[in-house]
């Protein structure tokens, strides 16, 4: 008889899940569902609701929970499937969003003294409020010669874990002081399916992921996060963050966190007792569902924001990485995490500004050559992940005119995107890290054609697609298989069920265009002496927050 895995994405907006089947990789029913209350970035979801601060991104709990029920039980209904056919649970959740909580799990906002608190609220991963934070962070382990660092390419980002806890505790010490769990939103779902009972949770069940620890947390397999003496020398209230305020395991993705309850069973619309995946970051869910077993090969999961990754057999430390974590994404391979902080979101955002649609712009920026008619972009909408790994920079166009159109705007943005690639893929090899390979993945590459062929072009390289368009939720899928077990399953390992359950497509792949090899050579060039750490355009960026009081 056939047997399913259920894999659910969580991204920025919605949910999706996918029943697939564990033998074939074949997706038996796929649903989504919204977040009711979407990204919360202008006031607070209260009557009357508090205005919140620049660069503020939160999310409400309830929306996490609700909209994945919805969405598995409509897969389940799409696929026509029973429950008792459903062997696994994987999750894949958007990081780094983290939250406060009570000791039984209950989130800081949903209690009424804390509800009108913006720093009790789950921080999204856009969530750029903690910049002074993570400039503290750096600051004090720059001092104090940190080891670990340069794992991180020397820099901590705004948008990770203890930046965002420590702006908790400055801008709100009595949320700070009252939460008894910091943890990130994917281990917060885990805990809530295996371990919810009346009336709450067990921080005895708390699984964390090693994939979120390892990345957004600076946790290392042999070392364990920062010492007490380093959070002591950032803050002294935040001396003992690790031992009173994470309790759980850690257990890396694939492995088996706990089985459904029988609360959580009948929200899913699932058995009591079906295995649950730890969680993983989304993106690094993509390597899996798009094929990659093997090191060498660069996977671009691109989306709202791009996160590309690789895996390799050893360990280099790379500027600007945004993390090298051994069996981060697949075990027995050190895995590199780079990324863009605005991709979808950039050109959503020409699209919009400029009042034209995607199809438009797209079918007029086809027809302009490399270069979009002397127009430039930086692409850093969101800020800049890697190399630069500063959430203080912003976008830009350079070469603007009176006669500069529509189309050109939106194919510089494609190429500045492109271009930002290039930057990332030549960061790893300079730092000796194998790219042999490219492998596109996430919900732009299928609807973007151009962007991929621009992609080629700038890479100077061939890049093949994940043959699922849902390579994201079923790489959750797969994790799901791993905690099913063997004996449910037949796969022995991640390699095994990856070969089983996915690949790439044979039918498309873009291959770059001699003609334009030199143009854009030449744009590279350009685009990494505008966008230089210490140059005009970034150092008037960081300024311009400043006068603005950011």
């Amino acid at each position: 008889m056939p047997t399913y895995s259920l894999g659910l994405d969580f991204g920025t907006e919605s949910v999706r899940a996918v029943i697939v089947d564990v033998r074939s990789g074949q997706i038996a029913g796929q649903a989504a569902a919204e977040f009711a209350t979407g990204v919360i970035d202008r006031e607070l979801p209260l009557p009357h609701g508090r205005p919140l601060q620049p660069d503020s991104a939160f999310q409400h709990p309830h929306d996490w929970l609700s909209s994945a029920a919805i969405a598995s039980h409509d897969a389940l209904s799409a696929a026509k499937v029973s429950p008792a056919d459903v062997v696994g649970i994987g999750i894949d959740f958007t990081s780094c969003t983290i939250l406060p909580t009570r000791a039984d799990g209950t989130p800081l906002c949903l209690l009424e003294h804390f509800e009108r608190e913006p720093m009790a609220w789950p921080k999204l991963w856009k969530h750029h409020g903690a910049h002074v934070e993570a400039d503290r962070i750096n600051d004090v382990a720059r001092r104090r010669d940190e080891p670990w660092l340069a794992r991180y390419g020397g820099v901590i980002s705004l948008e990770w874990f203890f930046p965002k806890v420590l702006e908790t505790l400055n801008r709100a010490p009595d949320v700070y002081a009252a939460a008894d769990v910091w943890l990130e939103a994917g281990d917060w779902f885990v805990w809530q399916l295996i371990s919810y009972r009346d009336p709450g949770c067990r921080t005895e069940d708390l699984v964390r992921s090693t994939c979120q620890a390892g990345y957004k947390a600076m946790w290392n397999r042999h070392d364990g996060y920062p010492s007490r003496e380093f959070f002591a020398a950032v803050h002294p209230d935040l001396a003992d963050v690790v031992t009173r305020k994470m309790p759980g395991r850690l257990l890396a993705p694939g492995q088996r966190a706990g089985t459904l309850t029988a609360g959580s069973a009948r929200l899913l619309g699932l058995r009591e007792g079906t295995p649950v995946s730890t969680a993983i970051i989304d993106a690094h869910s993509g390597v899996p569902g798009s094929g990659v077993a093997e090191a060498g090969t660069l996977v671009m999961v691109m989306g709202t924001s791009s996160c590309h990754m690789v895996n390799a057999t050893v360990e280099h430390l790379v500027p600007g990485v945004a993390g090298v974590v051994e069996d981060g994404i697949l075990p027995g391979f050190f895995g590199y995490e780079t990324g863009q902080a605005s991709v979808g979101d950039a050109f959503a955002w020409v699209a919009r500004t400029l009042g034209k649609s995607h199809e438009e712009l797209n079918g007029r920026a086809a027809e302009l050559g490399p270069g979009s008619g002397g127009v430039l972009a930086l692409d850093w909408l969101n800020g800049c992940r890697t190399p630069l790994m500063d959430g203080r920079l912003s976008g830009a166009f350079v070469g603007l005119t009176l006669g500069t159109r529509p189309e050109q705007l939106y194919r510089a943005m494609l190429e500045g995107t492109a271009l930002g690639v290039r930057w990332i893929r030549d960061t790893l090899r300079d730092a000796g890290v194998p790219v042999n390979h490219h492998v596109a993945g996430g919900g732009l590459p299928g609807k973007s054609p151009l962007l991929m062929q621009i992609c080629a072009d700038v890479l100077g390289a061939e890049i093949r697609l994940a043959a699922s368009d849902q390579a994201v939720a079923l790489g959750a899928a797969i994790l799901g298989c791993l905690a099913a077990g063997e004996q449910s399953t037949g796969h022995r390992s991640i390699a095994d069920a990856i070969r089983a359950m996915a690949r790439v497509r044979e039918d498309v792949v873009y291959r770059p265009d001699p003609a334009t090899r030199d143009r854009y050579d030449a744009l590279y060039a350009l685009y990494r002496e505008l966008g230089a750490a210490d140059g005009v355009l970034g150092t008037a960026m960081r300024r311009l927050r400043a006068v603005n009081g950011e």
